[in-house]
Order: structure tokens, then C-alpha cells, then sequence
């Protein structure tokens, strides 16, 4: 049996563990194996074995919130196996346990070897990834401590230190040594005929920095009780559409995801507020751009995550230039990181600025946050964070000297900082990229909105008529230029962005969509695109994909040059509904509402381009992350542009 990888997720906490509930430690470049706090690994085995020998699988992990399964010792037909355990496993805060119960199948007494081999690594998640990168770790020493009740491994480089401590009750009977760092926990179980045994194993993981009182849950069913007690809460209230179970479903089990993928950050006074992480397994952080999509797709039925999510991105908000984080004044943080690579700037990812639209959706959330709730005290107290916002759009941003938002690619950062942020992403039909200072059309709509929106919230709550009326001039201006320069009229369609050169790069990409949200395009224009994104090559029948097929530049397989992404997905439909296009609304609701149905109600983070009239079933995309906030938060968003149509 392939030993697949199920992922337990509770706030800034995940583990990934396999078919029988084990941790292997495998360094690969798929899913990343272990107990994981603050993108560090805090457990790296945790391998059971019985009477010396790995155990069968009986029922192994299925997905879900806690990790269930059943295993057996190895053995025959003809000799039926002397003893089932069955092992619950859940993450909590900063927190691992586990119930293992053995049961005796014998009516004698039995006596049983159980070992469990547990090592915590303390790999940074960067050192994990397919990066092809090394980093050098001077001085860092690993060591380990037995304790009366377990084993604590503690990990020091300069001034930091991490710590897991692993306790187990019965404590074990011996701890050994492997001779490879990790340690071993031994039982020796005295079962009564037909009798059993229980151990509750519980790890502790403190990372560098962390000051809380941190407390292990008694046992996996306590967990469980309060992660379900927070999928209430985020699910409470919410009308569902009668008439469409299969969407209403889904927005359910978004919302749960969402409740779980909530974690810690801090606002502007330094209070702590929560905001949706952007995924798991390698995203489970502050991404300013995921964080603000996902707020603003929950916002007409949760509007708090769109408030924690403000002010923790006001909290980050540059306010000078950075080299290496591509920070400059008012600009909206991209990644916000918590390991020891981005504590010592081995990765720029401590704070990093390399997005040119998290700033334009900071201004757009904001304003659809104080239209949608009256909040106006938000609005006031975030004013200043706000302007320096507007302020890095037309200075830094470049809107005032090059007439739009421009990046440039960063060499030990992102090479694309729209949101298709992959090596390649931005190109022509032909597939040849980008070169020079690039300017996405999507990040254009962004610009647009957030010039009109912030316009409303300066008369509405600042009392600033001179400053809403120069952003709304701006806002015309960008947009007479845009469909001057981007819209190609031998396609009917615009550009997905230009090149340093002010050349149009001609592939037919899904980002037109998001000039319809934004309503960047007139009316006939946004039309035409509107059903352009419907016909055959773009829309898959599970929803639109990145790239037209046909392109030389598509791949059904490419994470942005052909896959189908259901927050993409969803800003299109939300535009299309904007433009009075609810036949075509509809059409791509229900083919993502299908898509989800086909997997247990979750949308994944990106599914594979293959269409639907010669696959069945939606193809997976083979790295996504499976709970992803903005796919959590899609449906929501589906149900806002149709209802339950």
C-alpha cells in the first residue's frame, strides 16, 4: 500500500502523517512528513512497531479532522493476529496527541513489545521544499533529554532555541537510543485474555519566541469538541440555498475549513486577532493577497476575518524601503514568516513585499468591509494606513510615472508578483515570458476598484472631498488607458499584461475575469469577455482554466498555465453577475459546485485543466495544498453571485 499523506490542521498547527498514523521523516519535495509549528518541523518520526515489526493496516487514515485507523501485527491466514490497536490521533495548539488502544484477540494471557521511535528534526519548511537551495546552520546543536514520562529534544543556534517535549502515560518502561538521534519509548503489555491497555502520547512543541502557557489537550476526542465547537461558530447563521443542497454543502465545509485554518497575528496596538492562514500544508501563514480574497469572500456572512485580517495587514504595512523584502512605504506585506531561516535572512520571508496587488486589495477590503457593515470607526482608524496605501500605488507602485502598477521580477524572491506568482506564469500564447518590468492587467483592476472604493470611503467617513475626487479621477484615467493599451481587437479580449517594452503579451488568460469583479472594462468589452471565458477551450466544464487550451503555451498539468483554480474561479463569477451575465454565472458556479461535490464538498487549492467531456471526474492538481482558505472561502462566494440558483 502507497502510504499517502493526511493532514490534521488546527490554527498555526499541522502534522501530515501516513495510512497507519506514522511519521516517516522523509525529506522529499511532495507533501512534507511531521508535526509542524511556525514552519518548523517539531516532530520528524513517530514510527510505531509491535513485538519488533511494523504493523498491517487493517483501516487506514481517511481524512478528516482527527486521524483514525486500525492496525494489526504481521501475520497469516493460519495464524490469526494476537492483537488490534487502534490509534486516534488530532493537533491542537502548538500540541500533538494521540490514544493508542491495544486489544488482546487471544483467551490467555498475552503479553505484547510496543515501541514507539520519535525524533524531533526542527527542519525549517524552506529546507523541505523543491527549492534545489542549501543553508548553511553554524553552531546549531540538537540534543535530547529523557524525562520521567518521555523525552524532550531541545534545538539551539545562537540566540535560538525550540523545544518539543513528547510525555506518554503509562510513562514508558525504558527509553532507548537508536543511534541515529532519535529515541525509543518501550512498553512491555501484560493484557488480560480478551483484556486491553490504553496510552495517551502527547507532544508538546515550543518554537523560538513563544511566550504562551501552552497546554496539551487531555485526548484526541477533546480536541475534536473544540474544533467542531469553532466550525459552529463560523457556520452559525449562515443561510444556505434550499434548493441547491450540493452548494450549500460545500459553503458548509468551507466555512469549517475556515474555522481551522484561523491562526494568530497581531494588529496595529499589538492585539491579538485571527486571520485565515492561506493553506496547508506550505502556505499555513499571514499571504496578504489570500488572506484579503478569502476576508472578502466570507464578508457578507462572516465580516470579522475581514476586520483581524485590516489590521493585521496595517500592523505590517511598510513604512520604509527594504532591499531584500521589496518593502517601500504603504506597501501591503506578501508572506509573513516565523522560522529560523527567515529570522537569520536566509530567506526574505521574514516580512516580504514581493506582490504588487495586496496593496490595491487592503483598499478594495476596506472599503467593501465599511459598505457592507457600517463600521466606520475601522475606516477612521485605519485612515492613515489607507492613504499611505493609495500613496505607494501612484509613487512606488508606479500608477503616476508609468501610468500603472508595474513589478519587477526579484531575484531572491518571487520572479511574478501578480497572483499566478510561478516562474512563467506571465507570457505569451507562445509561451515566452515576460521580460523587464511587467504590468499585470489584473492588478490594473485592482488599482481601479481600490481608487473607487477608497473615493467613497473619503466623503463617506473622512469628510474629504478634494482627496475622493483626485482618486476618482484617477480611477477614469486608468481606466481609458487600459483599454487602450491591453485590449486586442484581433482576439476581442485584453492582453494578461505588458511587457517592459509596453508590448501586449497575447496568451488568452482566465485574468480577464478579474477585470470583470473590478469593472475595470465598459460594458460591451466586459460582454464580449464574459462569454469568451464560457466557450470550450477556456472552461472545462469544471470551471475556467488559467490558460485557453490550444496555446502552445497550455498544460493541463502547470500550476498557472492551464490548471482550473476555484478562487479564480470565483472572482470570474462574481464578475460575470456584475455585468448582468448570470446564464454564464451559473454555468461556472455549477461546474466548481460539481467539482466539489466529486470530492467530499472541499474544493483543493487548483485542480488539473483536463475538461470534463473526456474525464468524468475532476482531475487533481499533484501539489496542491488541500485546505486552501480562498477555495474554503469560494463557494461563499458562488452563493453571492447566484444565490441558490
Amino acid at each position: 500500500m502507497t502510504d499517502r499523506h493526511h493532514l490534521l490542521v488546527y490554527g498555526g498547527t499541522f502534522a501530515a502523517v501516513g495510512d497507519r498514523g506514522d511519521i516517516s521523516g522523509v525529506r522529499g519535495a511532495g507533501a512534507p512528513d511531521g508535526l509542524f509549528v511556525r514552519d518548523a518541523r517539531h516532530l520528524s518520526r513517530w514510527q510505531l512497531t509491535v513485538d519488533g515489526a511494523v504493523p498491517e493496516v487493517l483501516v487506514p487514515v481517511a481524512d478528516g479532522d482527527t486521524a483514525r485507523c486500525v492496525l494489526v501485527p504481521r501475520g497469516g491466514r493460519t495464524e490469526p493476529p494476537a492483537c488490534t490497536l487502534f490509534r486516534e490521533q488530532a493537533v491542537g495548539d502548538s500540541s500533538f496527541v494521540e490514544l493508542l488502544r491495544v486489544v488482546s484477540n487471544r483467551p490467555v494471557p498475552l503479553t505484547v513489545r510496543l515501541a514507539l521511535t520519535v525524533d524531533a528534526d526542527f527542519t525549517d519548511q524552506f529546507e523541505l521544499r523543491s527549492d534545489h537551495r542549501t543553508y548553511a546552520k553554524a553552531g546549531a546543536v540538537r540534543s535530547r533529554q529523557v524525562l520521567d514520562h518521555g523525552v524532550e529534544f531541545t534545538y539551539r543556534r545562537g540566540e535560538w532555541r525550540s523545544v518539543t517535549a513528547v510525555s506518554a502515560e503509562p510513562a514508558p518502561d525504558a527509553v532507548e537510543e537508536t543511534g541515529t538521534g532519535a529515541r525509543r519509548l518501550v512498553w512491555k503489555l501484560e493484557l488480560e485474555p480478551q483484556g486491553s491497555a490504553a496510552l495517551t502520547l502527547r507532544v508538546m512543541a515550543r518554537p523560538h519566541g513563544e511566550k504562551r502557557a501552552l497546554r496539551v489537550p487531555s485526548s484526541p476526542a477533546a480536541l475534536n469538541g473544540t474544533l467542531l465547537a469553532q466550525e459552529g461558530e463560523f457556520v452559525e447563521g449562515v443561510a444556505f440555498p434550499t434548493g441547491w443542497p450540493e452548494l450549500a454543502a460545500a459553503c458548509a465545509r468551507g466555512l469549517a475549513d475556515l474555522a481551522a485554518l484561523q491562526i494568530p497575528a497581531t494588529g496595529p496596538d499589538g492585539e491579538e486577532v485571527r486571520v485565515p492562514a492561506a493553506g496547508a500544508p506550505w502556505f499555513l501563514t499571514l499571504l496578504g493577497r489570500d488572506a484579503l480574497l478569502t476576508s472578502l469572500f466570507a464578508l457578507p456572512y462572516r465580516p470579522r476575518p475581514a476586520a483581524a485580517t485590516l489590521l493585521a495587514l496595517a500592523a505590517t504595512q511598510a513604512t520604509e524601503t527594504g532591499q531584500e523584502s521589496v518593502a517601500q512605504p504603504g506597501k501591503i506585506v506578501h508572506e509573513v514568516r516565523h522560522g529560523e531561516l527567515a529570522h537569520f535572512r536566509q530567506v526574505p520571508y521574514g516580512r516580504y513585499y514581493g506582490s504588487v496587488d495586496a496593496t490595491p486589495l487592503f483598499l478594495v477590503l476596506l472599503g467593501a468591509y465599511v459598505e457592507q457593515t457600517g463600521d466606520a470607526a475601522l475606516a477612521r482608524r485605519l485612515e492613515q494606513n489607507a492613504r499611505a496605501a493609495v500613496g505607494w500605488m501612484l509613487d512606488h507602485g508606479g500608477l503616476t510615472s508609468r501610468g500603472y502598477l508595474v513589478y519587477r521580477a526579484d531575484r531572491g524572491g518571487l520572479a511574478n508578483q501578480n497572483w499566478k506568482d510561478s516562474p512563467g506564469a506571465i507570457c505569451s500564447a507562445d509561451g515566452t515570458r515576460a521580460s523587464g518590468p511587467v504590468t499585470a492587467a489584473g492588478a490594473q483592476g485592482y488599482a481601479y476598484d481600490a481608487l473607487r472604493r477608497t473615493a467613497w470611503v473619503a466623503r463617506a467617513v473622512w469628510a474629504d472631498e478634494t482627496y475622493a475626487d483626485l482618486l476618482e479621477q484617477a480611477a477614469a484615467d486608468l481606466r481609458d488607458r487600459f483599454q487602450r493599451d491591453f485590449w486586442m481587437p484581433e482576439h476581442s479580449f485584453p492582453a494578461v499584461a505588458l511587457d517592459g517594452e509596453g508590448r501586449r503579451l497575447d496568451a488568452l488568460a482566465s485574468d480577464a475575469g478579474h477585470l470583470l469583479w473590478s469593472g475595470l472594462l465598459d460594458k460591451e468589452y466586459g460582454e464580449a469577455v464574459g462569454r469568451r471565458l464560457l466557450e470550450p477551450d477556456f472552461f472545462s466544464g469544471w470551471g475556467v482554466r488559467t490558460l485557453a487550451a490550444g496555446q502552445p503555451a497550455y498544460h493541463p498539468l502547470s500550476y498557472h498555465r492551464g490548471s482550473v483554480w476555484p478562487h479564480d474561479n470565483a472572482l470570474i463569477t462574481l464578475g460575470l453577475a456584475r455585468y448582468g451575465l448570470h446564464d454564464e454565472a451559473r454555468t461556472v458556479a455549477h461546474g466548481l459546485v460539481d467539482a466539489a461535490t466529486a470530492t467530499g464538498h472541499r474544493l483543493p487549492e487548483v485542480l488539473a485543466g483536463y475538461g470534463r467531456d473526456t474525464h468524468a471526474e475532476p482531475v487533481p492538481y499533484p501539489h496542491a495544498c488541500v485546505r486552501e482558505s480562498r477555495s474554503a472561502a469560494a463557494p461563499l462566494a458562488l452563493l453571492t453571485a447566484v444565490g441558490g440558483a
